[in-house]
């Protein structure tokens, strides 16, 4: 699980390149839709190769609600923030998401209490976080909420499928809510996103990377992961992606790392080792006794 958790901050972190190339050929939610649809038709493939069945009726109204939750909603607010506050105070509100997430299955997924020392690590992580994106904060106060709402529809999406469609296939999960999703993009982009789309070789390089590895492949790995972990182990992990897309940023686009961001890597780090190394302390705390 460690390798697939390591693959997937790689996928997603690295992508916050291409995202941004890709947002210089299209419309920032244009290319979400884009990416997303390209995913899904990859997916929807797979499904008729491998032949997994549809979702259960009973079943469809969840895999709507995460779809627009997690894909649809998750994508139009971070990209309506962008526009107001800085790439780095979104990122770090988007990825509080494991916050919300251990909160709301403390309350409602037995077994998964938010202990102290999860907590600390959690918020740890979230400083370091804050830190090693060198925010400075201001905007309006409007966006930044907006921002915070992405983590909480993202939060809200992981929790409704640990109580309800954990049951079902990762791929089958991936694959409709992510369609059901991606639907909503583009009817967005067509109805609100007025700008110019610029094709090419590169623009077409970045569509498949996102579409194929960093949607299709990278959200079956994130729900098989969900599916088998505490919701806030596998969370708090996610708190590298922006850790991995700033020092992708410097390789790959050029950008600084100043003293301050290593710090603040260290911190989230640190976060991370507090939350996962809990069960292993408390499994020897009751062995002892």
């Amino acid at each position: 699980m460690n390798a697939s958790m390591a693959i997937l901050c790689l996928i997603w972190g690295f992508n916050f390149v291409i995202m941004k190339l890709g947002n210089g050929a299209f419309p920032p939610v244009q290319f979400a839709a884009f990416r997303f649809l390209l995913g899904a038709i990859v997916l929807l493939g797979v499904c008729f190769m491998k032949r997994i069945p549809l979702p259960n009726k009973s079943d469809i109204k969840w895999y709507v609600l995460c779809g627009l939750l997690q894909t649809c909603y998750f994508n139009i607010a971070i990209q309506i923030s962008l526009n107001y506050v800085s790439a780095g105070l979104t990122s770090v509100l988007t990825y509080s998401m494991p916050l919300f997430l251990s909160i709301m299955a403390h309350r409602w997924i037995p077994g998964e209490k938010l202990t102290a020392r999860k907590a600390f690590g959690i918020v740890l992580g979230i400083a370091g976080l804050l830190l090693a994106m060198n925010i400075h904060l201001g905007g309006s106060s409007w966006a930044v909420f907006l921002a915070l709402s992405s983590a909480i529809s993202w939060a809200i999406a992981n929790l409704l499928y640990k109580l309800k469609l954990k049951h079902s296939d990762a791929i089958q999960f991936t694959t409709w809510q992510m369609t059901i999703g991606a639907m909503g993009l583009l009817i967005y982009s067509l109805s609100f996103e007025h700008g110019e789309s610029h094709w090419g070789i590169m623009p077409a390089v970045y569509i498949l990377f996102a579409g194929i590895v960093a949607s299709a492949l990278a959200f079956v790995i994130w729900t098989h992961i969900l599916s088998r972990t505490e919701a806030s182990k596998a969370s708090i992990s996610l708190l590298l992606v922006p850790v991995v897309g700033v020092i992708s940023g410097c390789i790959f686009l050029h950008e600084n790392i100043k003293l301050v961001t290593l710090a603040g890597i260290l911190l989230v780090l640190v976060g991370i080792w507090f939350v996962n190394s809990n069960s292993t302390r408390d499994s020897h705390r009751v062995k002892s006794i």
